[in-house]
């Protein structure tokens, strides 16, 4: 059962899932869908993704609704069987956290690279994960009040400097639309669907809001701001570096703000000022699946949060230390958004489909 305390406003929902999903993808996204479609109808098959992403998000508010008052770590025993559902459960809080110590390990990578070269591994990492673990000793509440904080200003600062880049945007490195048929775009849904891992917080979120009944207001705003945010970086990165300059480059939306200069203007590394305010976003998503991943082992062993909290920080950083170099994360990123494809696509519509014959076949067995 969930405190009074604990709970928090539709608004506040709906921006915790936004910013979960926006922190990495931003940054990652262009590359890894244009090398999948190779053509510049990325932006179609990145529409096709976000629907992919929705329709599951729905699936598991369905699932979520028939047990308001539970998270999934406590309803699954319900529906499959306590050792099936334990085991289950052991998993989301697995991905939780192996999706914190990826977070970690990419703000890492761009902060060693663009901003502070020469800086130990542990001295960046050991203060994100401590700020991290003090935000994450008080609740959903404080997670959600920070989010409000960051994610406004996030959106303001990422759009003016995006926008920017106007001058070197070229309309011709997206034509033609669907000049090689719709195949390619077809090949990218699952790279671009992918972008939308994280909307599996919802599963233990919804217990959490104080209007339930709103959740799919959640999921969909939840789904369709992080589509538009993804939407205008893939169409200003192809249009301003082309897709042999998206290809070629391991940050091309930093690369994109770094390819251009404004006359007269004081500040001149707009790329800077989108990594600090990235940064923070990085932090927002960390926090969040942190938080998912000792909810859901502290409910699982019916354990006080609080020490799961303390014993998990170690084994974050580990996970954040395990790939050997950038493209073992981006490996590691891939490996993370198949599980998530998994835990948060088919399996709530399995879980779904067995609650529904359950509850079907003790309807009828009263009746009888």
């Amino acid at each position: 059962m969930i405190r009074p305390p604990d709970r928090i406003t539709t608004s506040q929902t709906i921006i915790i899932v936004t910013s979960f999903l926006i922190a990495t993808g931003i940054l990652t996204l262009p590359r890894t869908s244009v090398a999948e479609v190779k053509t510049p109808d990325v932006w179609i098959a990145l529409l096709l993704g976000g629907l992919v992403a929705l329709t599951a998000g729905i699936i598991m508010v369905a699932l979520s609704l028939q047990y308001p008052e539970q998270t999934f770590y406590q309803y699954c025993g319900e529906i499959v069987g306590k050792p099936i559902g334990g085991l289950l459960s052991l998993f989301l809080s697995l991905y939780f956290l192996a999706h914190a110590g990826f977070q970690v390990r990419a703000m890492l990578e761009i902060t060693k690279f663009f901003l502070l070269q020469g800086t130990p591994d542990w001295a960046i990492t050991m203060i994100f994960l401590w700020v991290g673990l003090y935000l994450i000793t008080g609740g959903i509440n404080p997670i959600a009040r920070m989010c409000d904080i960051i994610l406004p200003s996030t959106v303001f600062l990422f759009l003016l400097v995006i926008f920017m880049s106007i001058g070197i945007f070229d309309g011709d490195n997206l034509r033609p639309v669907l000049g090689k048929g719709i195949l390619p775009v077809l090949k990218g849904v699952k790279v671009t669907a992918l972008s939308f891992s994280g909307i599996e917080v919802m599963l233990f979120l919804l217990p959490f809001m104080k209007h339930p009944d709103r959740a799919i207001k959640v999921v969909t705003m939840g789904t369709v701001l992080p589509l538009l945010f993804y939407m205008i970086t893939v169409v200003m990165v192809i249009g301003g570096l082309s897709i042999d300059g998206v290809v070629a480059r391991t940050w091309p939306t930093i690369d994109l703000l770094r390819s251009f200069e404004i006359p007269g203007l004081i500040f001149e590394r707009f790329e800077s000022l989108l990594l600090v305010i990235w940064i923070t976003q990085f932090f927002t998503t960390f926090v969040i699946s942190y938080y998912g991943a000792a909810l859901g082992l502290s409910q699982l062993f019916q354990k006080n949060i609080q020490p799961v909290m303390f014993g998990l920080l170690p084994v974050i950083y580990l996970i954040s230390a395990a790939p050997n170099n950038i493209n073992g994360l981006f490996e590691f990123g891939d490996f993370i958004g198949n599980c998530g494809f998994y835990l948060g696509g088919l399996l709530p519509l399995l879980l779904l489909a067995i609650s529904k014959i359950r509850r079907k076949t003790k309807i009828k067995r009263r009746a009888g």
